[in-house]
């Protein structure tokens, strides 16, 4: 028998509980107490996931910082000139664009095999990502704008620098963010 229902009931009727008759009392009682206790668990356990859900969305992080991160990433792994870094970074389809010195790259491989030519003279990326720009399109689409000062020269040759302003389209897919596309613009001002 519940004893903190118990105590609640003695003072009303504590002649009623000792008698025997109040076998018949007591059981539907002590069901109804059960009953209470499971409803007041699955109140408080719901309440519990209902707040952790909370907290783990005030830690979301948004799309900028997501992208913002992402960026850096796929940054590093161009300066390190680390292709299977970008590889993994790279949305692996055919639909994949990639536009560099006025040329077209479809697919993964071939954006790969250019990157791979690019890696063997000069080849680093500067992103000024205080100008960082970032539009959630989707819920697994973002489109971001960032100037980049590229340093690029071919082996044996003087390096040059060149800004340009960077489009990319992320994609997220089951294993992460993937860059859809990288569509360079001379004009590195927004309006």
């Amino acid at each position: 028998m519940d004893n903190v229902f118990m105590t609640w009931i003695k003072p009303v009727a504590p002649d009623l509980l000792s008698t025997a008759s109040s076998q018949s009392i007591r059981k539907p009682i002590a069901r109804i107490s059960a009953a209470i206790r499971g409803k007041a668990s699955i109140a408080l356990a719901s309440l519990a996931l209902i707040a952790a859900g909370a907290m783990q969305t005030a830690n979301a992080a948004t799309p900028q910082e997501e992208a913002s991160a992402f960026f850096l990433k796929f940054a590093a792994a161009q300066n390190a000139h680390d292709i299977a870094a970008v590889r993994a970074l790279l949305w692996d389809s055919p639909d994949f664009l990639w536009v560099t010195r006025g040329v077209q790259i479809r697919g993964a491989k071939a954006a790969l095999d250019n990157f791979s030519s690019y890696y063997s003279g000069t080849w680093q990326l500067e992103p000024e990502m205080d100008k960082l720009s970032v539009r959630a399109l989707t819920a697994d689409t973002m489109q971001i704008l960032v100037p980049v000062v590229f340093t690029r020269g071919n082996p044996g040759q003087t390096p040059q620098k060149a800004k340009f302003l960077i489009s990319q389209t992320l994609i997220r897919a089951a294993d992460g963010w993937h860059v859809a596309t990288i569509l360079p613009v001379a004009d590195t001002q927004l309006k």
